[in-house]
């Protein structure tokens, strides 16, 4: 039975959701602010953590991060100018999904360009390399060639 309890335990930990870092204090009473404040914090990086939404960090700059969001909120802002508000005050850094634009293009579009260079490369080169068998022998080398064949015909 204990193994039982065991196999459970760790079946349970497995399926628990991660828990949020926005503490009681910080939650709207308004359902519909909060969703939308939660919305924005889940696209929202924390400066301090590493990849980390403000949503799922504890650090005190994300707490503060979150504060600003719902501030914004109930002051009336849209969701797009409490996101515009935070990238003029910390920089495109603070998207979790940077924007397309001028400076962002090169960054949306490096990756798949590599990797067509790349492939582009792979072909060229296997095109280019030519089989062992198509290559030109001289007089001699064809004679030994001929000799080594006959020898292994005469084997079987």
């Amino acid at each position: 039975m204990t193994w039982l309890r065991a196999l459970m335990f760790g079946l349970a930990m497995s399926l628990a959701l991660p828990a949020l870092a926005v503490g009681p204090g910080e939650v709207l009473p308004d359902p519909v602010l909060e969703q939308r404040a939660r919305d924005i914090s889940a696209g929202l990086r924390c400066l301090v953590c590493q990849n980390q939404s403000i949503d799922d960090s504890d650090a005190d700059l994300a707490r503060d991060l979150r504060v600003l969001v719902r501030e914004r909120l109930v002051a009336g802002d849209s969701d797009e100018q409490v996101r515009q508000y935070l990238v003029d005050r910390y920089g495109e850094y603070v998207l979790l999904n940077p924007r397309v634009n001028e400076h962002t293009i090169l960054l949306w579009v490096a990756a798949p360009l590599l990797l067509l260079v790349g492939l582009g490369t792979l072909v060229i080169a296997a095109r280019r390399r030519s089989p062992a068998d198509d290559a030109d022998l001289d007089d001699d080398e064809a004679a030994v060639l001929a000799e080594l064949q006959d020898g292994n015909d005469r084997a079987d």
